[in-house]
């Protein structure tokens, strides 16, 4: 990603607060998504890394996750699954340290790894506004390529996942056209109670999407579920991959964690 200069901000308000939201601002965390194209529209940029949200909050219902917790802190988190994320970013030690796990949000790439990770865990995000705060679960968060269900002057304050999640046996499947690109299918299975399986496909598709099996499935169910929950035309068509490899791709890995995870 290459730095743009945002010529047309004229001043950066730190700390920040949601009321002081205004037309032509922009939340500024990392800066590593804001800075990597030309946004003419900004005039101010409110600056949340002086908020001091602590990066992590663990308790008996789980984790909390600031928005302005980076990348390394969250991959040095001791969750497996969160570090295995974390390293789809293929992202140098520098990205890793002022990237944030808000900004990867709040950008909706298809490949965002933080998008996988709150979807796969079942995780919500806490948004603030000027009309308060609500509750979102990560898997509705992004609407598509680069849109989420943010309203204007909104924040993503924190993810929360919840501990059952993260104590659940998971399987992890990443798939890029070569070796440092952009993730083209990230497929992740977690377990649930009872032998059921959660099925979460990023990356390939322009949101995410999470197939539920309330018991264990056959090879044969979770290809028919793909196949009938997810369209043809929600798989990507970019550079980093065609919507044909991304959806084959995408089987053969569900395939696989499902394999895995089978009690």
């Amino acid at each position: 990603m290459q730095d743009v200069d945002l010529h047309t901000v004229a001043e950066v308000i730190s700390p920040a607060q949601v009321g002081q939201w205004r037309p032509g601002d922009a939340w500024l965390g990392g800066g590593t998504a804001l800075f990597g194209e030309p946004r003419p529209h900004l005039t101010r940029l409110l600056d949340l890394t002086t908020a001091g949200w602590p990066a992590l909050t663990p308790g008996e219902d789980g984790l909390e996750v600031a928005a302005t917790c980076t990348i390394a802190e969250l991959a040095a988190s001791g969750y497996d699954i969160a570090e295995k994320c974390c390293h789809a970013f293929l992202a140098s030690f520098k990205i890793w340290n002022v990237a944030t796990v808000g900004g990867n949000l709040c950008a909706a790439l298809p490949a965002g790894p933080m998008i996988a990770l709150g979807a796969a865990l079942d995780g919500t995000v806490l948004l603030q506004g000027p009309d308060g705060e609500r509750t979102v679960p990560v898997a509705e968060f992004v609407t598509g390529e680069g849109t989420t269900v943010l309203s204007e002057g909104e924040l993503v304050r924190s993810m929360h996942l919840p501990a059952s999640s993260l104590r659940s046996p998971t399987a992890y499947r990443q798939g890029s056209l070569h070796a440092h690109g952009r993730s083209g299918v990230l497929v992740i299975g977690r377990a649930t109670a009872g032998g059921g399986l959660v099925i979460t496909v990023t990356a390939a598709t322009r949101r995410p999407h999470v197939l539920v099996f309330a018991s264990p499935p056959s090879a044969e169910i979770v290809q028919v579920a793909l196949a009938e929950r997810i369209p043809d035309d929600a798989y990507v068509d970019d550079v980093h991959g065609l919507p044909a490899w991304r959806r084959h791709l995408t089987r053969v890995y569900a395939e696989e964690v499902r394999a895995e995870l089978a009690p």
